[in-house]
């Protein structure tokens, strides 16, 4: 198929499902005289694409006149507020999870911070201990 085609195919299959979400089942759309008709189900297991037939207008509408909607039209306010709500939740969910991990990282390296102050502290102790040591063989051989 040609590049055209399968844009086309493209942008009548997402002219379908506006169709069909924006209520108006059969999923009919008035276009300079003519109308689309779907008449078919684009199915994603089969990968079939939906097939069109043009008839003539079954509206009011005068000739000529294309119907179009900007692309903040294609929702209702309710769409709106639902799909902000999906994303506020979605952007808690992340930063939630973003949280955990930090809060898992930090615990991590207070872990590893308390791990190296018990190794100095060994250390440390160690030292002075031979320290000690040395001051008495020291002393005792000055005597």
């Amino acid at each position: 198929m040609s590049v055209l085609l399968l844009v086309i195919l493209h942008m009548l299959a997402s002219l379908e499902q506006f169709m069909l979400s924006s209520g108006r089942g059969a999923g009919e759309l008035c276009v300079e005289g003519l109308s689309m008709a779907v008449t078919g189900d684009e199915t994603a297991a089969t990968g079939d694409m939906p097939s069109y037939q043009l008839r003539t207008p079954t509206t009011n509408l005068p000739q000529g006149v294309v119907m179009a909607a900007s692309p903040g039209a294609l929702h209702s306010p309710q769409q709106l507020a639902e799909e902000a709500t999906r994303k506020r939740e979605l952007r808690l969910m992340k930063n939630r999870e973003a949280a955990r991990e930090c809060r898992r990282k930090k615990k991590e390296y207070v872990k590893c911070l308390e791990n190296r102050v018990a190794v100095l502290e060994n250390q440390n102790k160690t030292l002075i201990e031979e320290l000690k040591a040395l001051k008495d063989l020291y002393c005792h051989k000055a005597e």
